[in-house]
Formats: C-alpha cells, sequence, structure tokens
C-alpha cells in the first residue's frame, strides 16, 4: 500500500498545475472512492487541517498521507508529491527563461491560466460536496467569493469571519 501511495502520488505530481491543492480532486477519488483510506469528512479535515498551519501549501499531502497509512505514508505522499514536480520546475524554468520571448513559450503560459482555474474550481467542488445541503454553508461561499471579487477584504478576513461563524455554532 505505501509504494502504491508512492507511485500514485509520483504521477499526480506531473500534473500539478497551479499547485498540488489543484490535484484534490483525483487525489479525493483515489484516497476515498477507490482506495477507500479515508472516509470524505478525513480527507475534508485533512486539508482544512493544512491549509490552516503556517507553512508550504503542500502540506495537506502529509497530511492525506497520514491520515491513510501513518508515518510512512504520510513520508510516500510527500516524496511523491514534491520529488517529481520539482525537477520538473526547475527544468522547465530554464528552458522557459532561456526562450522567454518565444510565442511557444508565451501561449504554453497563456494557455495554462484556464487549466489552472478549471482543476482549482474542481478543487472547490470536491470540498464544498459534503456541505452542500446547508443552505448557510452555501450563502457563506457565495458572499465570500463575491466579496473577494468584488472588493480588496485581504482573504484572511474572509477566513476569519468563518472560523468565527463557526466557533459561534452559526454554521
Amino acid at each position: 500500500m505505501i509504494l502504491d501511495l508512492l507511485i500514485h502520488f509520483l504521477m499526480l505530481s506531473l500534473l500539478a498545475v497551479g499547485g498540488a491543492i489543484s490535484l484534490a480532486p483525483e487525489m479525493h477519488r483515489y484516497l476515498v472512492s477507490e482506495m477507500g483510506l479515508l472516509t470524505d469528512a478525513q480527507f475534508t479535515a485533512s486539508i482544512a487541517i493544512a491549509q490552516s498551519a503556517p507553512g508550504p501549501n503542500i502540506l495537506f499531502v502529509t497530511v492525506l498521507g497520514w491520515q491513510a497509512a501513518g508515518p510512512w505514508g504520510a513520508l510516500a505522499t510527500t516524496i511523491g508529491a514534491v520529488t517529481p514536480s520539482a525537477i520538473l520546475v526547475v527544468m522547465v524554468h530554464r528552458f522557459s527563461h532561456a526562450r522567454a520571448d518565444s510565442l511557444w513559450v508565451q501561449a504554453i503560459k497563456e494557455g495554462l491560466a484556464p487549466v489552472v482555474i478549471a482543476l482549482m474550481l474542481a478543487t472547490a467542488w470536491i470540498l464544498a460536496e459534503s456541505w452542500s445541503n446547508d443552505f448557510r454553508v452555501l450563502a457563506l461561499v457565495v458572499v465570500s467569493a463575491l466579496g473577494m471579487a468584488f472588493t480588496r477584504i485581504p482573504p484572511v478576513v474572509m477566513i476569519v469571519a468563518g472560523a468565527l461563524l463557526g466557533l459561534f455554532g452559526i454554521l
């Protein structure tokens, strides 16, 4: 099982356009639906815990691995998620930096933007799926999204507001 986690996350790492969080739907499919290593609640909680902690955004992969298979699972998912993409980033940076004026390089950069946006929306969908029947949570999501889109309110304010609503039992 540890080797399976490592291999799967090695492959996923090469698809992490826009960061590892954009691969959360595939991680969910693999860890929850296919392997049955986590429940929906464990998956969502693992991401929430890791995202609220200071440090790199990729920490959620380590928490998922820990929840799925303990310390060896954490090591396997972290190494799998970090190693290939780190090597690829260095190689692509060197290549694109040397050819920054190339139309081909510029086209790839422009073309990846919608892919990243779609992957982030898929991640939001998976994380919100378990809360989709609660009108209050959906209202908070809509208000937060509109607030982020049309005001200059810092994201941390939205996070703190959601935390306070949860703390006082409003959500």
